[in-house]
């Protein structure tokens, strides 16, 4: 085997995932950074904000899943210059996802009392709840921004969402400053300063993108102007079908890591905040695999156009191989850097918390090696997932999604996840066991599905030569 073959493509394939591997960790950096400044204060915050975001992770997994469906139509639309597809495809996608906001927000804001029937610490509910209530309306700005930059990935103006997302992350943090901590004449509000914090952000970054994309020539023209009432029954469909399996997938994954939450939670204040701090860092590395997933989705769709199934392959290959070599560097840092990495989270010079920080310090750096193993899996099934959906096959994904997380997972995580077993390591555990076996089974398909491909191919061309 010649691994030049797969190397060459490294260059290319960083350009494509770049822009939205920094996009998205600036989605994520914004959790950081509160989950950094909340936890000075106390564990007993830093668990609230777990608690409250783990609401927010089911419905943004879904507003995100949906708002994929956008860029294929626009790419599409733009390059056969096709002005009026354009305009419907952005128009019908900002319309659903706003309604989705919307949705999503009002789904949140009443599933608060289930906080009271999940068992967790009563502290961390009387927290948690003040705090989600912001932050869920918080949601309405970020899907609608989500509508807009899959119109502008589309266009290929990358650039600007992670502008807006740069943009959003500075206000965060001298908000989240100000109102946390009560600096300079502000309110001191705690946890609820770091929900204003993101209101304002998303709501700013929404804002800034629109702003741009309305004076830019490219766009403009289809952004100004639109009739976002009048509306197109055969195009919403089309969005619908196309968004609501990709949101199934994600929902999937992101709904067993907040289970994993709400089962943290059930141990106590300590493994949830310990629990929150392995998943923030996590979900960051985990962005640089979301980049390549979406750089997979559009190499692949390229091949599939050329009907080049064996060049699909081999520039798949490359992306899985990248992958695989970001995730080990990235499990070699976790190993590593285990013990000290959760130091940032909480203030050891904290003598009134001091046995509390102890212990989630202690939690989370074993976390930490969990998520050092997982690091390879979850980086594997994300890109694998992203050239199945440049194949166009969503169907088959969805269930092999669920599988894996609800029908191996889950169970792993509930059974050894309990205080007379492994506690917050066997939650661990569990998401390890659902995260490999999504890499293999859907790492299987693909290879079956392009092999199945390349097939077919040759048997059309045998007659031609004859």
């Amino acid at each position: 085997m010649n691994i030049s073959q797969y190397t060459s493509e490294f260059k290319y394939n960083w350009k494509l995932a770049a822009p939205v591997m920094l996009g998205m960790l600036g989605h994520t950096f914004v959790s950081f950074v509160d989950n950094i400044m909340v936890g000075q204060i106390g564990t007993a915050e830093l668990a609230a904000v777990s608690l409250g975001n783990s609401f927010m992770f089911i419905a943004m997994s879904i507003g995100i899943g949906f708002s994929t469906a956008i860029t294929p139509l626009i790419a599409e639309a733009d390059s056969s210059n096709n002005l009026q597809q354009a305009r419907s495809a952005y128009k019908h996608g900002l319309f659903l996802c706003t309604v989705l906001g919307i949705l999503m927000f009002l789904v949140v804001f009443f599933s608060k009392p289930l906080m009271h029937l999940m068992q967790q610490p009563k502290e961390v509910v009387a927290l948690a709840i003040p705090y989600l209530d912001l932050v869920a309306f918080s949601l309405i700005p970020l899907i609608v921004f989500q509508a807009i930059k899959q119109f502008s990935d589309g266009m290929s103006m990358t650039k600007y969402p992670m502008h807006a997302t740069l943009l959003a992350n500075i206000i965060n943090i001298i908000l989240n400053y100000l109102l946390i901590f009560g600096k300079f004449g502000f309110p001191e509000l705690g946890i609820v300063g770091a929900a204003y914090g993101t209101l304002v952000s998303r709501i700013i970054m929404v804002i800034y993108l629109w702003l741009v994309l309305r004076f830019k020539e490219r766009s403009g023209r289809i952004v100004k102007g639109i009739q976002f009432f009048v509306l197109d029954i055969l195009m919403i469909r089309k969005i619908i079908n196309l968004g609501s399996l990709s949101a199934m997938q994600m929902f999937f994954e992101v709904a067993i890591f907040t289970a994993a939450i709400w089962l943290s939670g059930l141990l106590g204040k300590n493994p949830q905040a310990a629990n929150q701090i392995a998943l923030n860092l996590s979900s960051m590395t985990f962005m640089v695999a979301m980049g390549l997933s979406v750089a997979s989705m559009i190499r692949v769709g390229n091949q599939k156009g050329l009907q080049n199934f064996k060049e699909l392959r081999r520039i798949a290959f490359s992306l899985f191989f990248l992958g695989t070599l970001l995730a080990t560097f990235f499990a070699l840092i976790f190993f590593i850097f285990h013990k000290s990495l959760p130091n940032i989270y909480v203030d050891l010079n904290d003598s009134v918390n001091f046995n509390d920080n102890m212990e989630v310090l202690s939690i989370a750096s074993n976390l930490l090696l969990a998520a050092a193993f997982f690091q390879i899996s979850d980086s594997i099934q994300v890109v694998v997932l992203g050239a199945l959906r440049g194949l166009q096959d969503v169907k088959i994904p969805t269930i092999l999604t669920f599988i894996s997380y609800w029908i191996v997972g889950f169970p792993v995580s509930y059974f050894l996840g309990k205080e007379d077993m492994y506690g917050s390591f066997g939650i661990w555990l569990g998401l390890l066991a659902g995260l490999t076996t999504a890499s293999i089974l859907l790492f299987i398909r693909f290879n079956f599905l392009t092999l199945k491909l390349i097939r077919e191919k040759q048997e059309q061309e045998i007659p031609q030569q004859v």
